[in-house]
Parts: C-alpha cells; structure tokens; sequence
C-alpha cells in the first residue's frame, strides 16, 4: 500500500477520493469538488490517501500548527475491511507529524468525533467501519477524549448553519495533559474555521462563552 500527498485537483487519485467521501459523510460535511483546490495547494493542509493496487481504498486530511504546537485531523476514511487501512493511515500521519514538528513534542491532536448517542441516525455509507458507534469507540481506544462543552460547527457547504452531533475532542501526545483553556479552544477555532466567511450565530456564540472560560476538562468517550 502506498501513501500518496494530494497536491493537485486534477489529480485522478483525487476524484477518486472525493468520491469516497461522497460515499461515507453527510453532505454538509463534504467540500464541492472544485472548492478543494485551495486546500489542496495550502501547504499548511495534509491529504494523503492509501492507494492499493491504483485504487484509493483509504484517505486522511491533517494539519500542524506550529504556533501553538498542535495537530488537527479533518477525517480519516476507511474505504474497505481488511486490509488494516487504519493503521496504515495513523501510522504514516504520525511519521509525517514528526517530520512536520521538527523534534518538539506535539502538545495533541484535535478531531471532531461524532456523536452517535447524540442523534437518532447518523449515515456512514456503504463501509461498516465508518459506523459512527465502531468509529467513536476506535478513537476511544486510541486515546481521545471529549472537552466538555455542547459543541457545533459551521457547515461546510458556507451556508450559515451549524452542525451538530459531533463532540470536539482531543488527543493528548503528554500524559499530564487533563484539561485545555477555552480561550485556547476559541482561538484554535477561530484559526481553523477562518475559511468559512458565514458563521452561524450558534457557533459565534459558542466560541465567546469559550473565550470566557478557564479550563475545559477532558472526558472519556
């Protein structure tokens, strides 16, 4: 299996990733095709897919933040059982997250985790393992836990609304780590959402009831 940076929209290693996000996520959590050629093209955002004789059977989207010495993972997809695509993935992004931090130690990784217990339904496609309940208790077992607020976040289709039935949750890389300060929290979603000019008032809101927090615990998932 190789481990292939996305860099171009024409690239048909992309269509062809684009199309299993289509397959798996809700759409208000997909990008339109032709809005991916900025992130592609920010050298600030990781896509890498797991190709597996030419075929896209696997996808990750990631960043680092050297200011503030964290990492962000947009999605992970698992496109087909058995062929251990996952921690083929986590593997290379931690390799690459390495490289990336230039020998310090990453603070954590930030994800949005859904919520199945949150919501009645949740579709995950055709592929088992994205199951939001086999998803959640994978990332469980990898160590990732809640921040203990109600959390939204804007859509990405720019259309003003919030969506929720995701918590925002956090990967500790240091094991002293049991909490992080909301205005910490804000700023980093301030800084990741930046992209979207139409905030919806939920998240607004959100992010100032945030900023005027102290810390924010972690909690199991």
């Amino acid at each position: 299996m190789e481990y292939v940076q996305l860099t171009d929209i024409k690239d048909p290693l992309f269509a062809q990733m684009h199309q299993l996000m289509q397959k798996i996520f809700p759409k208000e959590e997909v990008l339109d095709f032709d809005l991916w050629e900025g992130p592609l093209q920010d050298n600030s955002i990781r896509i890498f897919v797991a190709v597996n004789e030419d075929e896209v059977v696997g996808a990750t989207e990631y960043r680092y933040y050297p200011d503030t010495n964290i990492a962000m993972t947009d999605f992970t997809i698992i496109g087909k059982e058995g062929l251990g695509i996952g921690r083929f993935l986590a593997t290379k992004r931690s390799e690459d997250l390495k490289q990336l931090a230039n020998g310090k130690e990453i603070l954590g990784m930030f994800a949005e985790i859904y919520n199945p217990y949150k919501v009645e339904s949740l579709p995950f496609g055709e592929v088992s393992v994205m199951n939001p309940f086999v998803r959640r208790e994978v990332l469980s077992h990898l160590g990732y836990q809640k921040l203990n607020f109600t959390y939204v976040h804007p859509s990405w289709l720019n259309d003003g609304e919030a969506v929720s039935g995701l918590d925002l949750c956090f990967l500790p890389f240091q094991e002293n780590i049991k909490s992080l300060e909301g205005k910490f929290i804000a700023q980093f979603l301030k800084t990741y959402y930046s992209v979207l000019s139409n905030k919806p008032g939920q998240w607004i809101e959100m992010v100032e009831e945030l900023e005027a927090r102290g810390s924010v615990e972690l909690l199991p998932i």
